[in-house]
């Protein structure tokens, strides 16, 4: 049996796992599963449908699954999705999916969540993230990997964040962050390369040396955004198959073949 503080109400219909932890005057709902070693905080509330994994530390207020602050809304099973060893801090809000938008809300593994962020409807948030305090996600806003999005940054709805790169404290995000950038502002502006979190993610001096190529091309050489795809991808023709270099070019010109709201330039 789950260990469940004796003030906290847990509906019966609810997973939870033998080594659930759920604190004091924490309140969970019908269609809720938590998975083995996961804390859940004093006051929590989290409704369902929602699926949280494995080893989440979930502190104090948190309030997760709640219905989409979205008009459109009329009741729709739609879901939240939480994967594995993430650090969620308090009074956290995340809100399930909606049916425009495939109906889930995701957050992957090993992200590191502060206090106050805010995750709307049908966003995506890959592994490894870093969310300061008070950050705000609009709905259906994706994360990368390895994204740091700096505190009080608010990022508009469908605009997507490229693995590994980060926004500054009070960033104001409205068009979409290519991988690898440093940007910050209002308006928005590119201020460089995340060097120091690609070394500190074991990126060797050849890799960082491509990346910068890259942001030349598309940032520093007076090209169009469709010249600085076709010399982004001739940057692969000298590398081995096995050559991490080949995927950091690929994902760049994947982001930027689907940046629907344009780049920040």
């Amino acid at each position: 049996m789950a260990t469940v503080h004796p003030t906290a109400i847990v509906d019966p219909a609810a997973e939870l796992a033998a080594s659930v932890e759920v604190g004091p005057y924490a309140l969970i709902g019908a269609a809720v599963r938590i998975d083995e070693g996961t804390k859940i905080g004093a006051h929590c509330v989290i409704e369902g449908p929602t699926h949280i994994g494995r080893d989440n530390r979930i502190h104090s207020h948190a309030a997760l699954g709640g219905a989409p602050q979205d008009m459109k809304y009329g009741g729709e099973p739609t879901r939240l999705e939480i994967g594995a060893r993430n650090t969620i801090r308090e009074f956290c809000t995340f809100s399930r999916g909606t049916v425009q938008d495939g109906g889930v809300t995701r957050v992957g593994d090993d992200n590191w969540i502060m206090a106050y962020v805010h995750i709307a409807h049908d966003c995506r948030v890959g592994n490894h993230t870093i969310l300061a305090n008070n950050a705000t996600l609009g709905g259906h806003v994706h994360l990368g990997d390895w994204v740091f999005v700096g505190g009080l940054t608010g990022i508009h709805q469908f605009c997507r964040i490229g693995a590994h790169a980060m926004t500054a404290f009070q960033s104001h995000v409205a068009q979409d962050v290519p991988p690898f950038v440093t940007v910050a502002g209002n308006p928005l502006a590119v201020h460089g390369l995340n060097v120091e979190g690609l070394r500190r993610r074991g990126f060797t001096r050849g890799r960082i040396a491509l990346v910068k190529q890259m942001h030349r091309l598309l940032y520093r050489d007076g090209l169009t955004l469709a010249q600085a795809r076709t010399a982004i991808a001739a940057l692969a023709d000298g590398l081995a198959a096995g050559d991490g270099g080949r995927g950091d070019v690929a994902l760049m010109l994947d982001f930027l073949s689907t940046a629907a709201r344009g780049i920040v330039r």
